[in-house]
Order: C-alpha cells, then structure tokens, then sequence
C-alpha cells in the first residue's frame, strides 16, 4: 500500500474518491479521513490474471467483480462497487491507464453500487437535464459544447451517472467531472485552439477539454434523452421514441451494458428503466455523417424543450 502521503483526494460521478493513482482530470477535495465511497490502488495482478488462463483482451466479470486486462497497458480489477486495482504494464503510459479508470472501470463501479451510466453527454437547462447518447462519433459530446455555447451547464461527458429518487420516483442526474472530450474539426468550428489542450492518447486528433466554468455541480432531475445517429443522408430527422423501443435504446446505451447480466443485473436494469420510461421523454436524431450540425441541433433541441414544457404547463 502506498504512503498515505503520497495518496490523492478526489470527488467525481457523486462519490468520494482516493487514489495511489494521479487522477489529474478529477477536482481535488478535502478529506478528513482515510475512508472513501472508492478507493484507487496499484498493485501485482499478474497472478490473478496468469491463473485465470484467459484470452489477453476479455473480461471475467462475476457478481460484484470486473476483471480485464489491456497488453502493455494494465490489468483492471474493479470489486464491490468500492475498489479499483491497477497492475501497469512496465513503461505503460499513465494518461492511457487513466482513460480506462475514468472509463471502463467507474462504469464498473456505477453498475455494482446500482446506479445507470449512460454513455453520453449532458447538460442542464432551466434546472433539468437532458441527455445526448449514441454511439462513439455520433456528435454527443459536440452537441453538448453548442449548448454550452448558449450559456447552459455541463454535467457529465461521456459517462452519465443516473439514480432513481426514493423520495418523488423521478431519475437524477449526478454531476461527474468537469471535462469534454471534443475532436479537432469541432474545436476548429468552435473557434478553439486545439494547441490549447491536451490531447487523448493515441488519439491525436481528440481533446481534453477543461470546463471548470461551464460546470453543474447539483444533482437534477432528467428530463430529457436525445440519441444521436450519425447516417449517410443530407438532411436531420427528428422523432419521438415511443414504447418497447425505449427499453432498447436505454440497453445499447447503457455504459459497458455487456456487464449487466454477468454483474446479476438483468432485473435491476430493467427495472430502473421502466421507471425512467416512465418519467423521461425520449427521442431520436438521424443527422447527416457530413458538416457541421451541432448549432442547428441545439436549436432544435432547445425549442422541443420549450414545447414540451408548455405541453406540461398546460
């Protein structure tokens, strides 16, 4: 166990966090104690893995336990909602193992201690939150600085911690930390210098973009899923998400949702989004796979907001 000295304080996705691991993205905090909702150690899984006899790049995930393993970058172990386990590969790159624990491995940690990550953006308007999922390029993160561009606060990129309320039923929204990951050509039209920022590893093309000052730090409720679908067609189409297809959409985008029925999840996840299609409205934007059309989907999105806060009003 590492020094308590040398060990970082850390809070992100709603949870206390310390860490032998630099983790240079989370804001720091103070803490009084030595306890915390994660803990963060590096230690020999070498072992663990060897014994197992399993294909380098796979998972063993079981109740309450991930384990995963990334040649010469580290093998993860995330256990009980409350530890993660970094064993580095000798000269790996501490900025690509941090993308795994900020990544892959708080997915982890959200789904054992039974809170939804959602793989998007999201961002707060009028005191709620709507979210932006889809696939991996399909413009949340770029949508998300469009509206942040109008004055509107982040809350989560990338992994969005969702929690039912025992009190009022409805899904919350746990801030995580205050960063966006933006490719070159969004930055470029955003008029951002992309030799501002660092960028991702092995990634040379995409951004680590710091938003201190465009930051949400409250829990609010979620009113709002938008998934983008970038297509090969000229123009944007917009629509409502209805019924069963609901579910589906919450499942494909689910962080990680390969971790759900080998976590024991099944009910709980299905569960969770009952309750969520329920109190959340849901629709679908189709936008062309070419040119820039966040500012355009933000207006559309602001004014949807508007018609359906007067359709509640009424």
């Amino acid at each position: 166990m590492a020094d308590t000295m040398k060990r970082w304080r850390y809070r992100a996705f709603g949870l206390s966090i310390i860490s032998d691991v630099p983790l240079p993205e989370l804001p720091i905090t103070v803490c009084l104690t030595d306890e915390a909702d994660v803990t963060v150690t590096s230690e020999d899984l070498s072992k663990t893995w060897t014994d197992l006899g399993i294909h380098p790049y796979s998972f063993k995930v079981k109740e309450n336990y991930v384990l995963f393993q990334l040649p010469n970058v580290a093998i993860f172990l995330i256990k009980n909602g409350k530890e993660i386990i970094v064993s580095p590969w000798p000269g790996a790159d501490p900025a690509q193992i941090r993308l795994y624990i900020l990544g892959t491995c708080m997915g982890a940690i959200l789904l054992q201690r039974k809170i939804l990550p959602l793989h998007g953006s999201a961002v707060s308007v009028d005191g709620k939150v709507y979210a932006f999922i889809g696939d991996s390029g399909a413009g949340k993160s770029t949508l998300a600085t469009a509206l942040l561009e109008k004055g509107f606060d982040l809350l989560s990129d990338d992994v969005i911690p969702v929690s039912i309320s025992l009190e009022d039923g409805l899904p919350y929204v746990t801030p995580s930390y205050p960063q966006q990951k933006l490719w070159a050509e969004s930055l470029n039209h955003f008029g951002m210098n992309a030799r501002e920022y660092h960028s991702i590893y092995k990634r040379e093309n995409k951004y680590l973009i710091p938003v201190a000052t465009k930051f949400s730090e409250e829990v609010l409720p979620l009113a709002g899923v938008f998934e983008l679908i970038k297509k090969d067609q000229q123009r944007i189409e917009f629509s409502p998400v209805v019924g069963l297809e609901r579910f589906n959409t919450l499942f494909a985008h689910t962080y990680r949702h390969i971790f759900i029925k080998p976590l024991g999840l099944v009910g709980w996840h299905f569960s969770v989004s009952a309750k969520m299609v329920e109190k959340v409205q849901f629709y679908q934007i189709k936008r062309p796979a070419t040119g820039f059309t966040a500012p355009q989907l933000a207006e559309l999105i602001l004014e949807t907001i508007k018609e359906e806060q007067l359709i509640w009003e009424a």
